[in-house]
């Protein structure tokens, strides 16, 4: 899969702060054409506890089958801090290599991850479809940043997330009853509801969505073969 360069890594922390800034106002939350998703992909990355070194895994599904077609893996250290609101300047170079190795184009991509649920509007997510120009949806396990209120236990409930100015900027969702909601966010050329709509049907009867699941699976099994555990 080729895309355009959009800017260099070698950055510190404050510059990284002030390129987000930059990039947040290129993102667009609403589809600006019927999504197709025939071709839908997971991404996630896997690092063992303090190293500096980080594996990658893509994984494409068909839609609405959700059966594997393509997928692709890399690995890369990084000097990058761990600093929150900043993760993507650790993990997008790699999952940038892993996409490269990609023998076609997604329609979608799933990510665990943050998307504009950000401090600065720009996560995982959000940051990875300015790169790809693609719709991007942002599937995180834990809250980064706003607020909501309490959500219902079966699948499918959910409640708004907004920011701290009151700019909804998410929904936590039930994907499966009586488990942990994700925090669902657009990332770029989708929209909330959009969001929400494909995460749900990106499920197998698990608490993450099939693409992202598998791509979680992929990216310990690259870590295990590359670092031994």
């Amino acid at each position: 899969m080729e895309f355009p360069h959009l800017h260099d890594w070698d950055l510190d922390a404050a510059a990284a702060i002030a390129l987000q800034r930059q990039l947040a106002g290129r993102l667009c939350c609403r589809s600006e054409k019927p999504l197709l998703q025939q071709l839908v992909a997971g991404v996630d990355v896997s690092c063992r506890w303090q190293s500096d070194r980080f594996h990658a895994a893509v994984v494409v599904l068909s839609f609405p089958a959700l059966q594997p077609v393509a997928s692709a893996a890399a690995s890369a250290r990084s000097s990058f801090p761990y600093i929150p609101g900043l993760l993507s300047f650790r993990e997008l170079p790699v999952v940038l290599q892993a996409f490269r190795q990609l023998p076609l184009r997604p329609d979608l991509v799933l990510v665990d991850g943050q998307g504009i649920a950000h401090p600065r509007g720009i996560g995982l997510a959000s940051h990875l479809g300015l790169w790809l120009q693609l719709p991007t949806i942002g599937c995180a396990k834990s809250r980064l940043f706003g607020h909501h209120q309490p959500v219902g236990e079966t699948r499918g409930a959910r409640q708004p997330l907004f920011s701290p100015e009151g700019e909804q900027v998410g929904q936590v969702l039930r994907t499966r009853s009586r488990v942990k909601p994700l925090y669902v966010s657009p990332g770029h050329l989708i929209n909330n509801e959009e969001a929400v709509r494909l995460v749900l049907a990106c499920g197998a009867g698990y608490r993450l969505p099939e693409p992202t699941r598998l791509a979680h699976q992929a990216a310990n099994a690259r870590r295990r073969e590359q670092d031994g555990g």
